[in-house]
């Protein structure tokens, strides 16, 4: 059995500050007696790539980049330890209610992970992708507490959150030429290392 709180009708997405206080008290909570599953990155992925409706050269791009990233997430020397993780922790998973006050939403992946994985999305959502502006990464550095970019696996993880988000658009190319131009525009910057700041949040 779970219990559900309205938001109210007219709930209002948060902002990066948000994310790195939440994230931050999330991170803080002991393990206590719930059963989490163990973070498992890469399990959806593969069925992503097996019924995506996109090409038999595009298909074979994508099994070969899940095979790289793998073996980079897999050489992470993980420096936060491990804890309950949000799973995807963005500014598209917090609302705020009438009064103001943000709260996570969307537990699909919440887990038992290394804590990083909830700070990879600000970060390149800042870094990579232009959809927050230098101040708003500062302020979710500030609310947080630590700053994933200056860790020496952040590119590696970076590359892992990015592919998964590719394979997430990738099973929906078929559903209009605007999805269609974008996963067209992410597996060609992904294929010659080209700018992700074209990328379009969904």
């Amino acid at each position: 059995m779970s219990l559900w709180e309205s938001l109210g009708r007219d709930a209002a997405y948060g902002a990066a500050v948000d994310v790195g206080q939440l994230v931050r008290r999330l991170h803080d909570l002991p393990l206590g007696e719930v059963d989490l599953p163990k973070l498992r990155p890469f399990d959806r992925a593969e069925r992503r790539i097996e019924h995506a409706p996109i090409g038999g050269d595009d298909r074979e791009f994508l099994w070969r980049r899940l095979g790289e990233v793998r073996r980079g997430y897999s050489d992470l020397n993980w420096q936060l330890g491990f804890g309950p993780v949000h799973g995807d922790a963005s500014v598209g998973n917090v609302l705020l209610d009438q009064q103001g006050t943000p709260t996570l939403i969307d537990l699909d992946e919440f887990a038992i992970g290394p804590r990083e994985w909830d700070l990879i999305l600000t970060a390149i959502y800042y870094d990579r992708f232009g959809w927050h502006t230098e101040a708003e990464y500062s302020e979710f550095v500030d609310a947080y507490g630590v700053d994933i970019m200056e860790w020496d696996g952040y590119e590696a993880l970076a590359d892992v959150r990015e592919f998964l988000m590719m394979t997430w658009m990738a099973q929906r190319a078929d559903e209009g030429p605007k999805l269609a131009g974008e996963v067209a525009l992410r597996l060609e910057s992904l294929r010659t290392g080209g700018s992700r700041q074209g990328w379009n949040p969904f």
